[in-house]
């Protein structure tokens, strides 16, 4: 056994971590031991005996838990990191859909990928869909998987493109060859998704682009009840097309009827519940507390970076906020009071971790601490933090008091992709080079004006009530007659 940094094809064994394993039944493990061996988890339990030369971290203190698994991130847009902090959805439509989206090159969307993925691994986030809309060209679509290839994480690439017709691009002999030569047979490391939306188009021209996911074998992921964008008509459309299949994801599922949500549920669809955008941009209100009452399983994500971060501790901890406001609202409105919680922080680590593998079709692969399941496991774990400690109700500590920086050591398919709080194998210089080159020709293709107008928005006017409450003119003479 070793405590040294940890060298590639090594065993690896966590002694006496507090596991939240996500089974079924949301076991907690105290004082637990859990071995890694090759890609897989090899055994759970106490002082277990390891291979010579396996690797020793010390979880004592930590918590110990299968990785995060973010089903919905527009990974292309990660290199304007925070551009988009006071933008609306529409002002996120103007810029990418009708006007700047257009300029960006494959090696910018390269830039974003790799960026992003590696921002997803070093927060715990050993999954990632890459809601990639951004790919307007077969050159795009080769430099995005390019980034996703080069960093040790778990990606998804959700092929779309925002600036065609889902039934233009998505029939094309290029766009078949790629996934032929890109995906097919690549196995749980590289998954494919189809990315397209429904805004109720006359005639249901989408139905090409159902065709070829049926064809291909792969899933359909859509930005579904998005306020004013994507209504019922689309549901209704997919439904009595009969395309409302197993596996397909409905991406913010915030404004939609309860017949859609019926229709969602009995046709064995899921959700993708990105809380910080539902609250920023307006897409609609973030949807668990009526998701739970029709069955439709949850996951989480993170949107884009454009605005937010890739930290799914953000993620749990917006969801959990919203989804207790809207409880206490409706009861407030019938003059009631909440005397308890429905939603609870183990069911959000549950979105974040056993949703996102169910909604991807991988629980049988990750999501849980579970012997002969592939090792995707994240320590959360800071010695040199006064958060870290006591650790008294493990899933409420992952949601309220954890961030990315107490993220200890993660783990890919068994391989070490950050330990003891640092990334390994990862080139962030390169990453950091890629970034610089593709702001430096967005700042020159902008000019410096429009560049910084578009980070700043005009602000509207708000209206200010007239106040009948005021002080007296003479505010001294006030004070002295008291």
């Amino acid at each position: 056994m070793t405590s040294a940094g940890p060298q590639p094809g090594q065993p690896v064994v966590f002694r006496n971590a507090t596991v939240l394993t996500m089974d079924d039944a949301h076991t907690i493990l105290t004082g637990t031991d859990v071995l890694v061996s090759g890609e897989r988890i090899a055994e759970i339990g106490t002082s277990l005996a390891v291979p010579d030369g396996t690797l020793e971290i010390d979880a004592a203190g930590g918590i110990l838990m299968p990785g995060m698994i973010d089903t919905h991130r527009h990974m292309w847009q990660t290199a304007m990191r925070g551009y988009g902090a006071d933008w609306t959805l529409t002002q996120y439509f103007v810029y990418y859909y009708l006007t700047w989206g257009k300029k960006f090159r494959p090696q910018d969307v390269y830039a974003g990928n790799l960026l992003s993925a590696i921002e997803s691994i070093d927060a715990g986030v050993t999954t990632t869909v890459d809601w990639s809309h951004g790919l307007r060209t077969i050159d795009h679509a080769e430099a995005a998987t390019d980034a996703l290839e080069e960093v040790p994480g778990r990606f998804v690439l959700a092929y779309g493109n925002i600036h065609q017709g889902s039934w233009e691009w998505s029939t094309t002999p290029e766009f078949r060859d790629f996934y032929a030569r890109r995906f097919a047979g690549k196995g749980d490391m590289l998954g494919f998704q189809l990315a397209f939306d429904l805004p109720g188009v006359e005639g249901f021209p989408e139905k090409a682009t159902f065709e070829v996911a049926r064809e291909l074998g792969v899933p359909v992921t859509t930005h579904a009840g998005v306020w004013k964008v994507t209504s019922d008509v689309g549901i209704n459309q997919m439904y009595d097309n009969g395309y409302m299949t197993p596996g397909t994801i409905y991406v913010h599922a915030s404004t939609l009827s309860p017949d859609s949500y019926h229709k969602i549920a009995a046709t064995g669809g899921f959700a993708s519940v990105s809380t910080e955008s539902e609250c920023n941009a307006g897409q609609g209100y973030p949807p668990t507390w009526r998701l739970r009452k029709y069955g439709i399983p949850v996951s989480l994500s993170q949107d884009t970076s454009v605005w937010w971060s890739g930290d799914i501790f953000a993620a749990m901890r917006a969801t959990l906020n919203a989804d207790r406001v809207m409880e206490h609202f409706e009861a407030h409105a019938e003059d009631k009071t909440v005397t308890n919680h429905i939603l609870r922080a183990e069911d959000v680590v549950h979105y974040a971790t056993r949703g996102g593998s169910k909604a991807l079709g991988l629980d049988s692969v990750v999501g849980s601490v579970a012997a002969g399941k592939k090792a995707d496991l994240v320590l959360v774990k800071n010695v040199n933090s006064p958060v870290g400690f006591p650790i008294l109700h493990p899933y409420g500590h992952l949601v309220y008091q954890a961030q990315r920086g107490d993220v200890h050591t993660v783990v890919v398919n068994g391989k070490v992709v950050k330990h003891d709080h640092k990334l390994v194998g990862v080139d962030l210089g390169h990453a950091r080079a890629a970034i610089d080159e593709t702001i430096s020709y967005l700042k020159a293709e902008h000019g410096q004006e429009e560049w910084e107008n578009g980070m700043h928005p005009e602000i509207p006017e708000h209206e200010t009530l007239a106040n009948p409450y005021t002080y007296r003119e003479d505010v001294s003479a006030w004070k002295e007659s008291e």
